[in-house]
């Protein structure tokens, strides 16, 4: 790699650290102020689960992913640095995968949250937490069988240089694959992400319909001395909103770049490290978006800081 290149590989992986040690930390005080929310005694709501879920699978995806770009932890190769790779490699692809799928549920379940109770997705609404633990147990089983590849193909990179190898961190690789088993498990992972990000497009677009609709039905008051107030379900609704945009944005830059990647079975270590950095940049922006648009986690803080000061 000339110098200049590794230069800016350099600089680019450097990046991971902080980004990591800010995403754990703001999914790790999500948790905290989702928990705070129990004891406080502010009733549940059905999409607290689902953002539970997603801070802890950001937790380990961000962990994995400053395992696999530490030094520290490749001091061994061969048969333990095979094991090594596999692991965090499956764990990190895992879930990022789920991620995609959390966001989904949470999304559609606001959607039947708001819906009013003469629709069709009324019928939906759910009195108990049950269903969705045990959607998420069957998430978690198909990804997990959907990513069971990575365990067969990631491998410690070798001292010698083989070419035929897909670069992944400096000590992990992928081995090469046919073109028959490369192109099943792609049209797999394609057909579950357009599925779901399928149906997060079109519960965004009835939120977006339902939050349309009552701003025309408020119109006649905005003139009045006292302005409506948005509802707690309406400010959760466009913090949702605005946490589907920024999955968006983020994920349609994976995709494209992961594309490339894969297509081209390129070994451009700067590219791999921009995609793995946009990739999990979701898992850092989240929790922020989160926990600035809620107001009850604001409400928390603020009962927090009063109690310290």
């Amino acid at each position: 790699m000339p110098m200049d290149q590794l230069f800016s590989y350099v600089a680019i992986r450097h990046a991971f650290y902080p980004q990591a040690g800010i995403g754990i930390s703001a999914n790790t005080f999500l948790l905290y102020l989702h928990t705070a929310a129990v004891f406080v005694g502010h009733k549940p709501r059905l999409t607290d689960l689902p953002i539970t879920h997603l801070a802890l699978i950001h937790i380990l995806m961000l962990l994995t992913m400053g395992l696999l770009v530490s030094t520290d932890i490749w001091e061994t190769q061969d048969i333990l640095g095979n094991f090594k790779c596999k692991v965090l490699v499956f764990l990190n692809r895992v879930m990022r995968r789920l991620s995609i799928c959390t966001t989904c549920v949470l999304s559609v379940l606001q959607a039947i949250t708001i819906s009013p109770s003469g629709s069709w997705l009324a019928h939906f609404k759910l009195k108990s937490t049950n269903p969705i633990v045990g959607l998420f147990v069957f998430l978690w089983v198909l990804t997990m069988s959907l990513s069971s590849n990575l365990l067969l193909c990631t491998v410690a990179t070798p001292n010698k240089t083989q070419p035929d190898l897909l670069f992944v961190t400096d000590r992990c690789s992928f081995l090469p694959m046919s073109h028959i088993h490369k192109s099943f498990f792609l049209t797999l992972m394609a057909c579950r992400d357009v599925f779901f990000v399928g149906l997060m497009v079109l519960s965004s677009g009835y939120m977006v319909l339902l939050l349309y609709r009552h701003t025309q039905r408020s119109q006649h008051l905005r003139n009045s001395r006292f302005p409506p107030k948005s509802s707690p379900e309406q400010r959760a609704t466009q913090s949702i909103l605005l946490l589907i945009c920024c999955f968006a944005i983020l994920y349609c830059t994976d995709s494209l770049i992961s594309m490339a990647i894969g297509l081209t079975w390129t070994n451009n270590a700067i590219l791999v490290c921009v995609q793995m950095l946009v990739a999990n940049g979701y898992g850092t922006v989240s929790p922020l978006v989160l926990i600035t648009a809620d107001t009850q986690i604001m409400k928390i803080i603020q009962l927090t800081c009063g109690k310290k000061c």
